[in-house]
């Protein structure tokens, strides 16, 4: 028997029980296209890096269609490909704790399916607190030597990248903030939209048109199916609004899985000099769209920025580090 919880019946019946530990949020961006989604969890009051450690490790090896990960500080970003239910996972204590089960598209929604053992299947109850999970549907109670398993049933978002370079002048701005700003912007002015990832893209530093530092920037974000063209046509108009370069240029980027050639593009972008023309090939050929906002040189920095989104710790990187 399958018992089923809404957001708020889910806390009332946890409440009490301190050694659950709620999840902040859950996200899960889709493309159906590709049959591959991402889940994003910020594990336990968004502080538990022990939490995310250990979570990102068992659940990467475990999960038998989950196939990459990452995690920040408490946020773990896995991509799984979209699969049917699938029978319940044998899992073994300590070697194989804990499993995502099956991730299905259901209409508007996800349906994600946990498991796990003693802390492992508490945590799949934990989830079910988080911010974003609609329903919890609760096959078996975990805690102690017992097993855990529940289905969170989410929204369905879609994944925009967004990149730009190119917004400040030789004694102000900066454009690692500007579109900082204008991510979260995005998020209280459209109702579902979540931030996600910032990266700053360290390009060719012998570049002689850079203002200073010579970077670009990426940031992703979560949003409703169908609103995309909202979203990118607001960020459009906010930078032309406050960039105070007459060379800005934007790039997006609809999707999950990231094309190996724009990466290669983008390393070509952060240890030589590239062209317009290069920008422009290279985002026809991954499925990248380019707007001129004031110019077209930004546009070079604005299509490799994409390519490094969900590697910000290897995007700040010198080309002699790379």
């Amino acid at each position: 028997m399958v018992d089923r919880y809404d957001s708020a019946s889910i806390r009332k019946l946890l409440s009490g029980k301190r050694w659950i530990s709620p999840h902040r949020r859950v996200t899960v961006v889709v493309d159906e296209g590709h049959r591959v989604a991402e889940i994003i969890e910020e594990h336990a009051r968004g502080t538990c890096l022990g939490g995310s450690a250990w979570s990102l490790y068992h659940y990467t090896k475990n999960s038998k269609d989950v196939y990459w990960s990452k995690r920040e500080g408490p946020r773990i970003f896995y991509k799984a490909r979209i699969s049917a239910n699938h029978k319940p996972t044998e899992l073994v204590a300590s070697y194989d704790p804990a499993s995502i089960e099956s991730v299905v598209v259901d209409g508007a929604r996800v349906r994600v399916t946990y498991s796990g053992l003693a802390g492992a299947g508490v945590a799949a109850l934990s989830r079910g607190m988080a911010k974003g999970v609609r329903v919890v549907e609760v096959n078996e109670y975990g805690g102690g030597k017992k097993v855990g398993r529940a289905t969170l049933v989410v929204p369905k978002k879609e994944k925009l990248i967004v990149g730009i370079d190119d917004t400040d002048k030789a004694d102000e701005g900066a454009t690692w903030s500007l579109v900082n700003e204008l991510a979260n912007e995005m998020c209280s002015r459209f109702r579902g939209v979540e931030y996600l990832e910032h990266a700053i893209v360290q390009l060719y530093p012998q570049n002689p048109h850079k203002t200073q530092n010579c970077v670009a920037v990426a940031v992703s974000l979560a949003t409703p199916p169908g609103s995309w063209t909202r979203v990118v046509k607001a960020f459009e108009e906010r930078l032309a609004e406050h960039t105070l370069s007459k060379e800005t240029g934007m790039a997006f980027f609809r999707g999950i899985n990231l094309p190996k050639p724009l990466r290669d593009y983008a390393d070509r972008a952060k240890s030589s000099m590239v062209t317009i023309e290069e920008a422009k090939a290279a985002a026809k050929a991954n499925g990248v769209e380019t707007i001129k906002i004031t110019g077209e040189r930004g546009l070079i920095g604005a299509v490799a920025a994409i390519a490094y989104v969900e590697s910000p710790d290897a995007a700040v990187l010198l080309p002699k580090e790379m």
